[in-house]
């Protein structure tokens, strides 16, 4: 009869999909990640990208940190209780929260999305380190000056690619990077939180 209950609650709470999913920019690409909270039995599934990275069946804690590392990225969850036997879920990525790492990955990186005949392409720029990622793939880059700025040779799909850097003119935003594929502008994305609980 108990194994039963039990069952049942796992079966309920399995149905229920992710309790919170964020959406957290890293250099490779957007990540998308997922916790699971039982709050009948104490199970914790943390996913990324739909991979099971953590599962944890009958934990008789129902608060606290759940950390776990991706790459080279270190990631917490804290689960805290609110009124009405209720929980809130909050991420923490590399020790900054994940509005305040969503803030200074604006200013770090710079991504643009594109189609090339009947597939998608992510392209990422590591302002700081100068490291291009297409599809989460890092790429050998050319570099070289120009009057004004610099460019970074590479290529999507067998067309050639540039990234050109100059300055906006702009205190505020400093240097310009403006990618070109097969001589076509394309147009950069931006980035914000995303968190759905």
């Amino acid at each position: 009869m108990a194994n039963a209950l039990l069952r049942s609650l796992q079966a309920l709470e399995s149905s229920n999909g992710p309790t919170a999913r964020w959406t957290v920019p890293l250099n490779d690409g957007n990540h998308v990640i997922e916790f699971e909270h039982g709050t009948a039995t104490g199970r914790r599934v943390v996913k990324i990208d739909d991979k099971v990275l953590v599962h944890r069946d009958w934990m008789f804690r129902l608060v606290g940190d759940e950390v776990f590392t991706f790459g080279e990225t270190k990631f917490v969850i804290r689960v805290d209780p609110i009124p009405g036997l209720k929980y809130s879920y909050t991420l923490w990525v590399n020790g900054k929260s994940y509005k305040n790492f969503i803030q200074s990955q604006t200013k770090i990186l710079k991504s643009w999305s594109t189609k090339v005949g009947n597939d998608d392409y992510r392209i990422v720029l590591d302002k700081q380190t100068q490291n291009v990622w297409v599809n989460g793939v890092q790429v050998d880059v050319e570099n070289e000056f120009m009057d004004g700025g610099a460019e970074m040779l590479f290529s999507v799909a067998e067309l050639p690619a540039v990234i050109r850097s100059c300055s906006s003119d702009q205190r505020e935003i400093g240097i310009d990077y403006i990618l070109y594929i097969d001589d076509i502008k394309i147009k950069g994305e931006g980035v914000s939180p995303s968190q759905e609980s």
